[in-house]
Order: C-alpha cells, then sequence, then structure tokens
C-alpha cells in the first residue's frame, strides 16, 4: 500500500508542475506583426496564395488576405526577423523590435548582419515591394571594347612600344643638362664593360660539350681507261 500510495504522489506532484507551466506561458503577453506585400508592374494571378511571411525562418508564418495584408498573432515580445518568401519575386528582410515594457509597442528596422547595432528605421506596419521578378539567370555578357583595351597581355605589348615612340622625342626636346642626366640614367643599367657577355660566356664554356660532326671521307674517284680505238 505504501507503494500504491508514493506513485499517486508522484504522479500528482507531475501533474502540478505541468499546470505550473501551463499558466505561466498563458500569463505571457502575445502580440502581432502586420503588414502588407506589394508588387509592382507585371504579377502572376496566384502570387497571393504562392507568397508567405516568415518570422525567424518559419517559427511563425503568416498568410497573405486578397488584397496583400497579413497579421501574425500569438508572438512574444522579442526581436524577430521577418521576410516575404515568394517562389518569383524577392523581398528584402526587415527586423521587428516589440517591446514587452511598452505593452507590445513595435518598430521596423533594416537588416544588417554585420552591425547589429546599427540602427535604420523603416516604416511599421511593414512595407514589403518588389519592383521586379527576380533574376535567377545571369545576363550574358557583351563584347566590350574596353575589355580588349585594358587587357594585362595588350597592355604589356602597346607600353614598351609607346616608350619607344616618345622617350627619343622626350630626349631631343629636352635641354642639354637634362639629356645628360637622363644618359647617365640609362647607362646604370647597362652591362658593364669588365662582365663578359652572356652569349659569349655561354659559348665558350658549352663550347666543349657539342659533339663536333664526323667529316666525311669521299674517296677519290678513279681515273676511267681510254677507249680503245
Amino acid at each position: 500500500m505504501e507503494g500504491v500510495i508514493d506513485n499517486i504522489m508522484l504522479v500528482l506532484l507531475v501533474l502540478i508542475i505541468q499546470i505550473s507551466f501551463i499558466s505561466a506561458e498563458e500569463r505571457v503577453e502575445r502580440y502581432k506583426i502586420e503588414g502588407k506585400v506589394t508588387i509592382q508592374g507585371y504579377k502572376n494571378s496566384d502570387w497571393v496564395s504562392e507568397t508567405k511571411v516568415l518570422v525567424d525562418g518559419g517559427l511563425y508564418i503568416g498568410f497573405l488576405r486578397h488584397d496583400g495584408g497579413f497579421t501574425i498573432r500569438d508572438v512574444p515580445a522579442g526581436s524577430y526577423i521577418v521576410e516575404a518568401v515568394s517562389p518569383n519575386y524577392m523581398f528584402e528582410p526587415v527586423r521587428v523590435d516589440i517591446s514587452g515594457r511598452a505593452k507590445g509597442k513595435s518598430r521596423a528596422r533594416k537588416v544588417n548582419f554585420l552591425q547589429n547595432s546599427a540602427v535604420e528605421q523603416v516604416a511599421y506596419p511593414l512595407k514589403f515591394k518588389a519592383k521586379a521578378p527576380a533574376p535567377f539567370f545571369e545576363k550574358r555578357e557583351k563584347w566590350n571594347i574596353k575589355d580588349m583595351l585594358f587587357n594585362p597581355m595588350i597592355i604589356m605589348m602597346v607600353l614598351p612600344l609607346v616608350l619607344l615612340l616618345i622617350l627619343p622625342r622626350l630626349i631631343s626636346s629636352a635641354d642639354p643638362e637634362t639629356q645628360k642626366e637622363m644618359q647617365s640614367s640609362m647607362n646604370m643599367f647597362n652591362q658593364s664593360k669588365d662582365l663578359p657577355d652572356i652569349s659569349d660566356w655561354f659559348a665558350k664554356n658549352l663550347s666543349g660539350f657539342t659533339k663536333k660532326k664526323p667529316t666525311s671521307k669521299t674517296p677519290a674517284k678513279k681515273a676511267l681507261p681510254g677507249r680503245r680505238r
């Protein structure tokens, strides 16, 4: 009998704890998120049924009315990311802050994942607008003459030619003193006379490794005997 009484007491204790949790959840005040979704220009006839509003990636889901408006109820106080999702259109997400101290006062601001402290408020109730269908495919690039002119290979080929054409004119038009300075600076890049030429050095050092071709000795032609008459 004592074991049965203990089990009954344990079950009653569990029920009391569950009831206390349920009552605590019921005491939490709930609020709502309101807004409207609009699409400019051409739109499909089924865009209302295809579009949904997600709160924190689907924690709460809202559906559109025939005019594009929506209301998501039973949302506790906190900060949420609200976004409109459509298979054919793209919308910018918005962060909604619901204050529990101010009895559900809400404000909306742009989403900034890099700087959460940066606040750029937007209108509330929310207004999601799509100006054009979502660009799921990238446009094919067209031929442009700038791409050819700014090509590194073209620049490497053109710049030396330009320098060869411009430098002689600059030297000829300069003063004698500047000509001497430019000539001295150019001589600094030239090889010193004391150093051997690279081509001569390779020719001398590698000449021993080259095999001499055997001279073909052609046999002397024998004199043909004269014909007897």
